[in-house]
């Protein structure tokens, strides 16, 4: 049977009050909706109505989803909410499901405009994310719970129920919610049919998205202070066949920590850890103990990147933090972390290197598996799989995973068989979790998944939409998120008491429950000592942490000491640690165009960096975090043991420069918890100028008008204000007045002068902060790295505009003993490397601390004095209803009446009687007690608008809970022992160390740069005449082919240790021993490996080589008196380049040369010549090496042995450093010209072959220079 439009909508328009009327295919009753009032009629009572004022029909719907509130400037709207279009999408068990595909939000004051108000939430309602199940007899498989889970609950799971608030109306007028609403869950949910042989079988993909956390994808990140994380989806895998349910989950969420991808994030996105280390650790563990808790064993599977270098450091720094807080939770040291880095690995073409990883996981936490009402197997746990944005990448190994555990739960299904039938399964789940992370990736990112497997055309399709979206209109998408979940009103001053009085399942209770509880919340809590050190300066647009002139003054003494020696008369009160420093600061950079349009971070990061480690000096102080506007930069540091009772941290700023265009000037905010108590902390640069007392005047109103959180905190709304900054007040006095009262250390008449003090006083600025008695000289303005006063052209006027203020705000109910605050110290520092000197203010001041007994007790108290939970009563004729006409002034009457009760909010008239509401708890059950009242020369009964009112609220505390729901009762230490093994492979850094990390202004260590050649050494100033060039041989025969490049000689163990150099030899490097190949002999032929032995190998360093060449050649002036054999070519690559390299076997040399950048061959040998013989013979020329000192041993033709010699060879060095030079790869050489007097050359050679195998026997030998005839005449420089 399918359903149909089961819902019908009826209302009066025109007529007032306004009505609906709902009636439902099913119900016995109908239900009116009328003035804020929700009332059950019977079938003829209904008709009647209807009749009687002629109500008509307004809409047809398929379900019921509840009423919507919504606070606006014009008090509280109420809306209808109805599905109107679905699709179905399968078949679960009995029941069907179905995706809303459109919804209507019917305003209930008939005001239709009103329904423009809530379009974000229309749209999301119907975008194709909510389903709902349905069945037709008997209740419908509830969507919010998994197949495991389902047989051993009857609730709903909470964090799936999405429209759950707006079933409390209901709730609370005792209507059977069962009955007339429907729930809907948020996600995605594919399902196929798979035919059996005559057998039908289900195959489903159902992903629930979770409501703890939600939001798009750069408004919520990360992890909040209860340990819900964002996008968090519990994904299972089912299978059924008749009786029998096979199913696996799978679980995904952001990184467990506060980060966050703030600006408008195009292309690469930056990351930023939101809080520091020790901040985050509360929040991780709480996390980690949730999904324990619901889940059972746990393994994780990070596929974040892991190079701190490129496009993917944020990631990589994330991945850091990630697997620091894990290592530091020894609790949670049974959690395998999986390390993945899913890019650099080869994306979804590498899978199979993930399943050594996690096959073994997969096995051990198994599968559900039931038959008919026994449960066969359990799944003991689940793998939680993470990326930046838990989409693309886990889209693609959540597949995998559950490709690889399909096999089994067909085996269990014994649907494996066949091929075919399994080939049908895998299909069908390929595609079922490609649609699935389209459809999860729609909800979160605006668009479909990316690297699906489409074309790349798609891909960037998608990311270009995705930047649009993300960026630009994510913004009304997040409110409306907000709203469906927490409801209207969240963001007023009184949520923001309940969320620091009471415990969670009480944020959405009845407002006079509420407001009875914190009128009185001075009976459960108790006030804790807390010491708060502010401090401001203005660091003129510099990084200098230290004068270089006074090096006896640094921060140190700002910061540290200065408080410790204020009382000359020590208490003890000295010694007293400060538990939070807020450190402000102005012109954290230059105030140019450039870092007002887009300021650089790298100061603040430095800044935070070094006050960590100055703030450290005795013991830790970790960073809770900071913010920057352009030059006005705020710090907040905490003792680490005080980080767990620090939450709800939100930055904010407001731009003040020219008319809030720009943020040279502007105000930056930190809001948190302590405790119990709210303190908020600003830093603020103001306007300058003498006389510019307005502008500054409106800087602060625009502060305190504009500074707002997340959580709806404004300023004036926190308990506590610490408030410093460079507010450039002046004084009205001449600049030689104040300089000679200052040297007169009569502040008197300055102080009266003062433009803050007067403006305070006038009402302008400041009201109700507190300031210390000002016993320093002003702060402003100094020459730089000196103690005088402005002396410039301008001549400033000395005045204190560095200043820190603070507020506190007073609760209704504390007792006549409240001080706000105490100031133990407010002074200066002489720092000098500013023109401004550095304010500290150390505050002593007491927060609210929740005493979790009293607590309970004072709850207890007030729900049994409460009586109807909304504080709402019912006056009803005692001579029945309709035989009085209500008029205004019998409301009046009745109103009068119950002002005797308490508190009255306001009486309506619903349908002959009146409703009255009071604005606290306690009044309606006084009201209740005395049963009968008389107004209007009339009696009316009192009573209550549900009867059972107190069962109602105990529904309702818990259906806005989130109780756990346990998947398994396992024990939760199965992979110990292979945790214990990937821990090490985890980072090893500490919080402190991480911190660093992340402050870092380089998160990735600097790349090494490239060796670069040194620059050639600088010519002599006049080198020696050149002699004009001698008459060239004929020219060369053609030059063939270029042979092909030889591989490099091979370096083997040196066979005869190195000897010293000749005493003769000068500058010469360490020895080294080159052995030439041998060389045949009397016809035998024999082989050796060429043998070098390197400088480090002697025991002496290695000097660096550099590239030889013209220029290192002739670096150093050549020595006249020295003969010198130069080849014809001194190019990079020639015979020279050779012989540096180490590509010829040198022959023995004559001793050295004075000059290092000179050459000598040996008498008999002539390059040429040797050169053109070489290559006609087809085997590698062996030249001179001309590096060190060598012992060769080569046999000459006919066996005659090479004399012994210790001379030393010179090296290829620069005049400067004497280093060896760089060894180019080899180039071959040309053919050499034929020798001064020989005959013409013939033919020209043949080209080499393309590839030259090995000689198989000995190279031939090089023969000696021919005898008596002179080297050719070299032209010397």
């Amino acid at each position: 049977m399918a359903m149909g439009r089961g819902v019908r909508v009826f209302h009066s328009p025109g007529v007032t009050p306004y009505s609906v009327l709902i009636d439902y295919r099913g119900a016995s009753e109908s239900l009116l909706l009328e003035s804020q009032a929700i009332l059950k009629l019977a079938p003829d009572r209904a008709d009647s109505i209807k009749r009687a004022q002629q109500f008509v029909k307004h809409s047809d719907g398929y379900a019921l989803l509840g009423n919507l509130r919504l606070s606006t400037g014009d008090g509280v709207l109420h809306y209808l909410v109805i599905v109107t279009g679905c699709v179905s999408v399968g078949k679960l068990a009995s029941s069907e499901i179905y995706k809303i595909t459109d919804v209507k939000l019917i305003s209930l004051r008939g005001y239709s405009p009103d329904e423009e108000r809530v379009v974000e939430i229309r749209k999301l309602l119907a975008s194709g994310s909510a389903y709902f199940s349905w069945s037709s007899s008997g209740s419908p498989v509830d969507l919010t719970l998994a197949a495991q889970r389902a047989t051993r609950y009857k609730q709903s799971d909470s964090r799936f129920f999405w429209n759950r608030m707006l079933f409390l109306p209901y709730l609370r007028a005792g209507v059977d919610t069962n009955t007339w609403l429907t729930k809907i869950m948020f996600g995605s949910i594919e399902i196929r049919t798979v035919y059996v042989g005559a057998k039908q079988a289900k195959a489903a993909i159902v992903s629930r998205l979770s409501n703890e956390r939600p939001g798009t994808r750069f408004a919520v990140r990360g992890v909040d202070d209860d340990g819900h994380v964002a996008n968090f989806v519990e994904t299972e895998q089912l299978v059924q066949l008749d009786g029998d349910i096979s199913s696996h989950i799978q679980i995904r969420g952001s990184v467990p920590l506060f980060w966050e991808q703030p600006g408008v994030n195009v292309g690469s996105h930056k990351i930023r850890m939101a809080r520091g280390p020790e901040l985050s650790a509360p929040a991780f563990e709480s996390h980690l103990n949730q999904v324990k808790r619901r889940y059972g064993n746990q393994v994780f599977v990070n596929l974040l990147a892991s190079s701190l270098v490129g496009s993917k450091e944020g990631e990589a720094t994330l991945s850091t933090a990630f697997q620091t807080h894990h290592k530091a939770t020894p609790e949670h040291s049974d959690i395998p972390h999986i390390l993945f880095d899913y890019h650099a690995l080869g994306g979804g073409k590498s899978l199979d290197k993930l399943e050594a990883k996690v096959g073994e996981y997969i096995e051990k936490l198994g599968f559900f598996y039931s038959s008919g009402s026994k449960n066969h197997k359990v799944q003991d746990g689940v793998i939680r799989t993470n990326c930046a944005d838990c989409l693309d990448r886990t889209n693609a190994v959540q597949l995998f995973i559950g490709l690889k555990v399909l096999s089994s739960q067909l085996q269990c299904l014994k649907l494996n068989d066949k091929e075919n039938i399994v080939s049908r399964f895998e299909d069908g789940f390929r595609q079922m979790w490609v649609n699935n992370g389209n459809a999860l990736s729609k909800i979160y990112a605006g668009t479909g998944a990316l690297n699906q497997g489409g074309s790349k055309l798609l891909d960037g399709a998608r990311s270009a939409a995705r930047t649009i979206q993300n960026n630009l209109l994510d913004k009304d998408k997040q409110e409306a998120f907000d709203l469906l979940i927490h409801g209207t009103g969240r963001t007023t001053d009184f949520a923001d008491r309940v969320r620091l009085l009471l415990p969670h399942k009480y944020f959405h209770a009845p407002v006079p429950l509420l407001q009875s509880v914190v009128k009185r919340w001075s009976e459960y809590t108790d006030f804790s000592p807390l010491r708060i050190a502010v401090g401001t300066y203005n660091i003129n647009g510099g990084k200098h942490f230290r004068s270089v002139v006074y090096k006896d003054v640094s921060l140190d003494d700002w910061l540290l000491d200065a408080h410790k020696t204020a009382n000359l008369i020590d208490t003890g009160e000295n010694q007293v640690p400060i538990d939070i420093y807020a450190i402000g600061f102005e012109e954290m950079v230059d105030l140019d165009a450039k870092n007002i349009v887009n300021a650089s971070k790298e100061n603040a990061k430095e800044w935070a960096v070094e006050l960590g480690k100055t703030l450290s000096r005795e013991e830790r102080y970790c960073l809770v975090t900071y913010q920057q506007l352009v030059g006005v930069c705020l710090y907040v540091f905490v003792r680490p043991h005080l980080a767990k009772y620090i939450r709800d941290v939100y930055v904010d700023d407001v731009k003040t420069g020219m008319g809030g265009a720009t943020g040279n000037k502007g105000a930056v905010a930190i809001s948190m918890t302590y405790r119990s108590s709210s303190i908020c902390f600003l830093c603020s640069h103001f306007a300058a100028g003498q006389s510019q007392i307005a502008e500054r005047n409106n800087d602060y109103s625009e502060a305190i008008k504009k500074v707002t959180f997340p959580n709806g905190r404004t300023v004036l709304n926190h308990d506590f204000v610490f408030w410093c900054g460079d507010f450039n007040y002046r004084i009205n006095v001449s600049r030689a007045e104040a300089v000679n009262a200052v040297q007169n250390n009569d502040l008197t008449e300055l102080l009266a002068a003062d433009q803050l003090k007067i403006e305070q006083a006038a009402g302008n600025i400041f009201q109700g902060f507190h300031e210390g008695d000002i016993t320093f000289p002003p702060t402003y303005k100094y020459d730089l790295f000196s103690d005088d006063y402005d002396t410039s052209e301008k001549c400033r006027v000395p005045a204190w505009t560095d200043r820190v203020l603070y507020r506190a705000r007073r609760l209704p109910g504390v007792g006549e003993d409240w001080v706000p605050g105490n100031f133990h110290y407010y002074g200066r520092a002489e720092l000098k490397q500013s023109d401004h000197r550095p304010v500290l203010a150390v505050i002593d001041i007491k927060v609210r601390d929740i005493n979790s007994r009293k607590q309970t007790e004072t709850i207890k108290d007030v729900l049994t004095t409460l009586g109807p939970s909304d504080g709402t009563v019912v006056s009803s004729p005692l001579t029945g209803d309709g035989t009085v006409k209500i008029t205004e002034d019998i409301v009046g009457s009745i109103t009068n009446c119950m002002t005797e009760f308490g508190d009255v909010r306001y009486s309506r008239e619903v349908r002959g009687t009146i409703w009255t509401q009071f604005r606290e708890g306690g009044a309606a059950q006084k009201a209740l007690d005395a049963k009968i009242i008389v107004a209007s020369g009339s009696e009316w009964q009192i009573s209550a608008p549900c009867v059972k009112w107190r069962e109602q609220l105990d529904l309702e505390l818990d259906l806005v809970d989130n109780p756990d729901l346990p998947m398994t009762a396992g024990s939760h230490n199965q992979f110990r022992r292979q945790s214990a093994k990937l821990m090490s492979q985890l980072s090893q850094l500490s919080f402190e160390e991480l911190e660093g990390i992340v402050l870092s202004p380089n998160v990735a260590p600097p790349k090494p740069p490239p060796p670069r050649p040194a620059g050639p050494p600088g010519r002599p100033a006049e080198p020696p005449s050149r002699p004009p060039a001698p008459a060239r041989p004929a020219p060369p025969p053609p030059r063939p082919n270029p042979p092909p490049s030889r591989p490099a000689p091979p370096t083997t163990v040196p066979t005869e240790p190195p000897e010293k150099s000749s005493p003769g030899s000068h500058g010469s490097p360490p020895p080294a021993e080159l052995c030439s190949p041998p060389q045949s002999s009397g016809g035998a032929s024999s082989t050796s490996p060429v043998s070098v032995v390197s400088a480090a190998a002697a025991g002496a360093p290695t000097p660096a080589s550099k590239s030889a060449g013209f220029s290192d050649l002739f670096s150093a002036p050549p020595d006249p008196e020295l003969e010198r054999d130069i080849p014809i070519s001194l190019s990079s690559g020639s015979l020279v380049s050779l012989v540096a390299s180490g590509e010829a076997t040198p022959a023995p040399t004559k001793p050295p040369l004075p000059n290092a950048s000179s050459l000598e061959y040996p008498e008999d040998y002539d390059p040429l010549a040797e050169s053109g013989k070489c290559w006609n013979a087809g085997i590698d020329q062996k030249v001179p090496e001309t590096l060190s000192p060598t012992k060769s041993s080569s046999s000459e033709e006919g066996g005659e042995e090479a004399n012994d010699s210790d001379q030393s060879t010179p090296t290829n060095t620069d005049s400067q450093g004497g280093k060896e030079s760089r060894r180019p790869p080899p180039v071959p050489t040309r053919p050499p010209g034929p020798p001064s007097g020989a005959p013409p050359p013939g033919p020209p050679p043949p080209g080499p072959p393309p590839s030259r195998p090995p000689p198989s026997g000995p190279p031939p030998p090089l023969p000696g220079r021919p005898a008596g005839r002179p080297p050719p005449p070299v032209p010397k420089r």
